[in-house]
C-alpha cells in the first residue's frame, strides 16, 4: 500500500536550495512561492542541509553557509532519513511530502516516477516544471476548504 503524501508539504533538494541562493531563476521563483505561503510546509533532513551547506561553502564561504543553514533551520521542519538513501527522496518520504523539487536527472526520469508511485505518489519536478504547473490557489482551497487569501508575505531572501 502506497504512503499518502500531504500535498502542502514540500522538499527542495540541495541543488535547488543552492541555486535559489546564488542564481535568480526558476529555483528562486519556486522558493519565493514557498516562502510567501507559510502553510506550505518545507521539509528537510540534516543530510540534505549538510549537502547544500557544503556546496555553499565551496561556492561562497563557510560564514555564508552557516548563516544560510541557521536561516533554513527556522524555515523548515527537519525529519530523520536513512543515511544511505538519496537525501531529497528520503526526506520527501520521511516528511510525507507531496512535492520534491530537484535538478537530479535520476529523480525526474519517467522510470523513477513510475517506481515511486508504488511507494508514495509524489510529484518530482524541476523548479521550472513546478512553477509551470503548481497552482497555489487550488491547493490552498483543496487543503483548507476555504477561498485562497493570497500570499501572506513577500520574502525574497
Amino acid at each position: 500500500m502506497a504512503k499518502i503524501p500531504e500535498p502542502h508539504r514540500l522538499v527542495v533538494d540541495a541543488d535547488v536550495l543552492v541555486a535559489d541562493l546564488f542564481i535568480d531563476d526558476a529555483a528562486r521563483e519556486a522558493m519565493t512561492t514557498i516562502r510567501s505561503h507559510p502553510w506550505l510546509e518545507l521539509r528537510a533532513s540534516e543530510q540534505l542541509l549538510d549537502d547544500a551547506a557544503a556546496i555553499i561553502t565551496e561556492l561562497g564561504d563557510s560564514q555564508l553557509a552557516g548563516d544560510w543553514r541557521a536561516k533554513m533551520m527556522t524555515r523548515c521542519q527537519v525529519v530523520k532519513q536513512p543515511s544511505q538513501d538519496h537525501p531529497g527522496l528520503a526526506t520527501a518520504y520521511a516528511g510525507n511530502a507531496g512535492h520534491l523539487l530537484t535538478y537530479d536527472p535520476r529523480l525526474i526520469s519517467a522510470d523513477t516516477g513510475m517506481a515511486m508511485r508504488r511507494a508514495m505518489p509524489i510529484s518530482i519536478r524541476t523548479p521550472d516544471a513546478f512553477n509551470q504547473v503548481f497552482d497555489v490557489a487550488a491547493l490552498y482551497e483543496a487543503v483548507f476548504d476555504a477561498p485562497y487569501p493570497g500570499p501572506e508575505k513577500e520574502n525574497h531572501d
